[in-house]
């Protein structure tokens, strides 16, 4: 079945009547992110269906779909409570290798993502490179046909599940901290790589410090050029913050604010109303704002210092969605269980999964230094 070609409102009812008949029920509208044995099933799914990348170009096993369409699909997926999977190797390695990779490194890696064979993680930030990346102090150091790496990052979502990191370690000491940089694909089994797990607010292990302690890779590890790594990883950043500035969290958020307003009792106070409308077209207008890099991203154009906007404009509407949930939680709001065992229906757990949302992915004020040096050529 060609998808691209059905209707919005048959592709619509395709995926809704697969996901319903096909996800499993017990990680629906999970209290947190789920780790891969809890997720891989669905993953798995995905993965038989041809489903997984719905962005990926489909002679490279995607499924090739118009922005568009994967609006309508990620619409579906959040109006069932679906779960995001461990998902670095799909929207992050993928379209790296799609663009930058060698055809041997596309061959190999790319059916492993597919496969679920390949669980990616993110080796970027680290204690003193956060917003600041270009500033990162790992090296990796030429030995002959290897690369020797050193060094830390941090906040490295899901690492204890990943079998595979892609890292970014200076190659050259003495060159500006923009230039210099490799873009490395390394096994977490490396002799050298060690993972300690850090607990977050919500209770949940979700990222890791992770070490880098004489970890030899082959040359073939690098991506690219040695010293041009920066410039994928800011492409990378680019198709980061368009993931991130998915409406998909706040839309979430808003159909959790109905459903707790009507059990609340505050459903048809007009103040309530109000705020509720504000939301829901902000909504709206982040979802309009959203496909227009998705369609960039189709057209095969990096995405410009102007994505910045839709990180900046989804992470601050899913705090305001998730603050007015606490207003009329009443006592609900103080507790980190769900209410009354719905699990579509917790508060405050949606609260503290919102407060790092401005931070990660590179915090909002740096996003708007990015806006008004870059985009609007203010004076520093």
């Amino acid at each position: 079945m060609d998808l691209n070609a059905l209707s919005d409102e048959a592709f619509r009812l395709v995926v809704r009547e697969w996901v319903e008949a096909n996800y499993p029920p017990e990680i629906r509208n999970p209290l947190k992110r789920l780790h891969w044995e809890e997720c891989k099933s669905w993953y798995f799914k995905l993965a038989e269906k041809g489903w997984l990348c719905p962005g990926w170009p489909a002679e490279h096993g995607g499924m090739g779909l118009s922005p568009g369409k994967q609006l309508i699909m990620l619409d579906e997926f959040e109006r069932h409570g679906c779960a995001r999977t461990i998902d670095q190797g799909v929207l992050m390695v993928g379209p790296l290798l799609i663009a930058h990779g060698t055809q041997a490194q596309r061959e190999f890696f790319l059916p492993k993502v597919l496969s679920g064979e390949h669980i990616w993680c993110q080796g970027y930030s680290e204690p003193n490179a956060g917003s600041d990346l270009a500033s990162l102090r790992t090296v990796a150091e030429r030995d002959g046909d290897d690369y020797v790496i050193n060094g830390q990052k941090i906040w490295t979502s899901m690492a204890m599940d990943a079998n595979w990191i892609y890292v970014l370690a200076r190659t050259d000491r003495k060159a500006k901290k923009q230039e210099g940089i490799g873009f490395f694909l390394v096994p977490m089994d490396t002799p050298g790589i060690t993972v300690r797990p850090l607990m977050t607010l919500d209770l949940n292990e979700e990222f890791a410090e992770t070490f880098f302690d004489n970890v030899r890779v082959p040359a073939s590890a690098l991506v690219g050029q040695p010293n041009k790594g920066w410039s994928m990883a800011k492409a990378l950043l680019g198709f980061e913050r368009i993931f991130v500035g998915s409406p998909k969290q706040s839309a979430y958020a808003l159909a959790r604010l109905r459903g707790l307003a009507e059990r609340m009792g505050v459903w048809d106070d007009a103040g309530f109303q109000e705020t509720f409308i504000r939301h829901r077209l902000d909504v709206e207008d982040l979802t309009d704002l959203y496909e227009t890099y998705v369609e960039q991203v189709r057209r095969g154009e990096v995405p410009g210092p102007d994505v910045s906007m839709l990180k900046v404009y989804q992470t601050e509407l899913y705090q305001r969605i998730a603050e007015t949930m606490l207003d009329i939680a009443g006592e609900h709001g103080g507790m980190l269980e769900p209410m009354e065992g719905n699990r579509a229906l917790n508060p405050a757990g949606l609260f503290l999964q919102s407060r790092p949302s401005t931070i990660y992915s590179g915090t909002n004020e740096i996003q708007r230094n990015i806006l008004s040096k870059n985009v609007l050529e203010l004076p520093g």
